[in-house]
């Protein structure tokens, strides 16, 4: 039996109510509910976000970013050739190939003269600020303008260009894509193509003297004077940047298909997901929808808030718990056969947000048996959520792993002091798991920003805050609704 520990998912169990005091008007709400889905929640038409709201730039930031993936390795290695072939496989989706050969800079009129001992392969070679221009510009959702460059003549068509226009998928391929870090930090995947240095020279001599008129001997000269020492100086080095190594380039179709499988799921995340690897969204679904179609009703009775916020709170806990760690364990069925399977992590304890997150408290207890649950009051003093009130968390909670509830996360403040308690308690940053039911964008970028390690779980990610640093279109204040104080 092994003990060690790896990251497991909990599979997430439709939990169907037999309430006989659901009414009629209910049963018609979740049945308009199931129409079309939609991934994402959109505003009405007449809503406008105040010039002073918070939440301007950042959504700018994280609404309808493309996925970007940068694509390296050394001359003639196949980048080409694996970046067509994930876009062939990525046919319902846009997506737009930028070379980082189009941002050769031109020659002038003396390095043409003896363009021999030009070195091509160096990073210098290439005007990186307008290819980080034209990428930032892309992800904003704006066309660009590529220039076009002759390989025959060393020099930019002046009177021609490529227009790109925005996509779900910009892939960057080039020998020193991953050389400038802030190129880098602009890629959501790094695949490097990794191919035999003498099947790389057989293809580079290929090409040259096919594709660009040149002669055998020159791409020789050419290769042992800059190419190699390039390769050995700039790009291989880089490959350590690399999120996925690609042996063998194009004939690896095993690697090619699933880097494209994983950029079909990351395309089907919300964008901050993509932005934030600590950001879990539960799949939704109909029945999703439909509760929280119902839980922002304002017109619905307090029994029915409570029945289905609990109902989605359940499984959000449950999508928590599937994030722990834990270890394989063999047991003997009631036939005698072995089971393979696995033991819950036992130093586990919840920590609610009071008063909000205590409606979160029974569906942990139900899903952990006797599990300590502390508490943490603080006030909400305008946006600052700065002021500690009151503590009470478990002796030895720096031993365990802490899912702390909270069903609303709109700024963010209040989260980051009750994180940072946590952590000065002596729990591991990694070993706590935030849990609500709607996110704010804003929330999202204040917490993870400063705990990039701490898991965020949540059902929804909802619109923005407004002026009023509510979330929009949001729940309203959700623990006057859920104890019934709203009156």
């Amino acid at each position: 039996m092994s003990n060690a520990k790896t990251p497991h998912t909990h599979s997430l169990f439709n939990l169907f109510s037999n309430d006989s005091t659901m009414t009629t008007a209910i049963d018609a709400v979740m049945e308009a509910a199931s129409g079309p889905h939609f991934s994402g929640l959109h505003l009405d038409a007449g809503f406008h976000s105040s010039p002073r709201s918070p939440s301007t730039s950042i959504l700018a930031e994280s609404i309808k970013q493309p996925f970007v993936i940068g694509v390296s390795g050394g001359t003639a290695s196949g980048k080409t050739t694996v970046c067509d072939m994930i876009i062939q496989q990525l046919h319902d989706h846009r997506v737009v190939l930028v070379n980082q050969d189009s941002f050769y800079r031109g020659l002038t009129a003396e390095e043409s003269k003896r363009v021999h001992e030009y070195n091509f392969d160096h990073p210098d070679a290439f005007d990186t600020e307008q290819m980080l221009e034209c990428i930032e510009k892309l992800k904003k959702g704006n066309s660009v303008h590529l220039p076009i460059y002759d390989f025959k003549n060393h020099r930019r068509c002046s009177e021609s260009f490529r227009q790109v226009n925005a996509s779900d998928v910009i892939i960057l391929e080039g020998i020193l894509v991953f050389h400038d870090q802030r190129v880098r930090d602009l890629m959501n995947m790094k695949i490097f193509v990794d191919t035999d240095a003498d099947v790389r020279l057989a293809r580079r001599i290929r090409r040259d003297t096919v594709e660009r008129g040149r002669d055998v001997n020159s791409v020789l000269e050419q290769y042992a004077k800059f190419v190699k020492p390039a390769f050995d100086d700039f790009v291989l080095p880089s490959k350590k940047y690399a999120d996925v190594i690609i042996p063998r380039g194009g004939d690896n179709h095993v690697a090619i298909d699933l880097i494209v499988q994983h950029i079909r799921t990351k395309l089907g995340q919300h964008d901050l997901c993509k932005i934030y690897p600590n950001i879990y969204v539960i799949q939704s679904t109909f029945q999703i929808r439909g509760m929280h179609t119902l839980i922002r009703d304002k017109e619905i009775s307090k029994h029915d808030f409570v029945f289905y916020s609990d109902r989605l709170i359940r499984l959000v806990v449950e999508h928590g718990l599937g994030h722990l760690p834990f270890t394989e364990m063999q047991v003997v069925t009631p036939t005698g056969s072995v089971y393979s399977g696995v033991d819950f992590c036992k130093k586990l304890c919840g920590v609610s947000i009071v008063r909000s997150g205590e409606s979160m408290e029974n569906a942990l207890r139900a899903c952990c048996k006797g599990i300590k649950i502390g508490k943490i009051l603080i006030h909400r003093d305008g946006d600052n959520g700065k002021q500690l009130i009151y503590e009470k968390l478990p002796t030895d909670i720096s031993e365990r792993h802490v899912l702390l509830l909270d069903p609303v996360l709109a700024t963010g403040n209040s989260a980051n002091q009750a994180i940072e308690l946590l952590i000065q308690k002596g729990v591991p940053e990694s070993h706590i798991i935030f849990l609500n039911l709607v996110s704010a964008p804003e929330g999202i970028h204040c917490v993870s920003k400063r705990f990039p390690s701490v898991k965020i779980v949540t059902s929804e990610i909802d619109v923005a805050l407004n002026e009023e640093y509510r979330v929009i279109p949001g729940l309203g204040e959700f623990g006057d609704r859920y104890f019934g104080t709203d009156d």
